[in-house]
């Protein structure tokens, strides 16, 4: 209980007030630590000891522990609020596991200008009407009816002409990986 034997001023009261504040912070820290996230308890703390400066309260208070921790529910109240209006559970964390970094680095950009290329290669090796009916399905993302439509074909054969390039292009990439990885046993191999 803090009684002010003589008439103080504000400024004086709220002076009082914040030394017992201080004294009371390792309480707040405990108050807080069961009721809010371990993170949160400092600022908590400080948001007290912030709105009590900012509220320059009445001269006289009788019962300074009553009133720090009157403070101290109306801060997580409002934290609840604030929390609950701005969604803050369905924020995560930022971590690099979560979100990791995509580095282009020379070496990965050198691969896939290599895949690129070899994709290139084997498809310009599929027969023009396969190769054709391929570049529109897959890369102007046409539709297998509109593709038919302006081939003068069958959907059935524009099915039948993008299964054949699919098939070709997997073996022909499949084909590339394993002599890459064929080669890269022979460089580790000691000679």
């Amino acid at each position: 209980m803090m009684r002010i034997g003589k008439v103080a001023t504000p400024s004086e009261g709220a002076e009082a007030l914040m030394e017992s504040g201080a004294r009371f912070t390792p309480a707040l820290r405990a108050f807080f630590s069961r009721r809010a996230h371990q993170n949160d308890v400092e600022d908590l703390v400080q948001e007290v000891l912030l709105r009590i400066q900012k509220r320059n309260p009445a001269p006289i208070v009788n019962n300074v522990e009553g009133y720090l921790f009157e403070v101290a529910a109306n801060v997580l109240i409002d934290r609840g609020r604030r929390d609950r209006s701005r969604r803050r559970s369905d924020h995560c964390e930022f971590q690099e596991i979560h979100h990791p970094v995509d580095e282009l680095s020379p070496e990965r950009v050198l691969q896939g200008r290599e895949q690129m290329a070899r994709a290139m290669a084997a498809l310009n090796e599929l027969p023009e009407r396969t190769r054709r009916v391929f570049i529109l399905v897959r890369f102007e993302e046409m539709s297998y009816k509109l593709v038919a439509q302006r081939l003068g074909v069958s959907v059935s054969a524009v099915e039948k002409h993008v299964m054949k390039a699919l098939r070709h292009l997997h073996q022909r990439l499949r084909d590339q990986d394993d002599v890459d990885h064929a080669g890269q046993r022979d460089t580790r191999r000691p000679g």
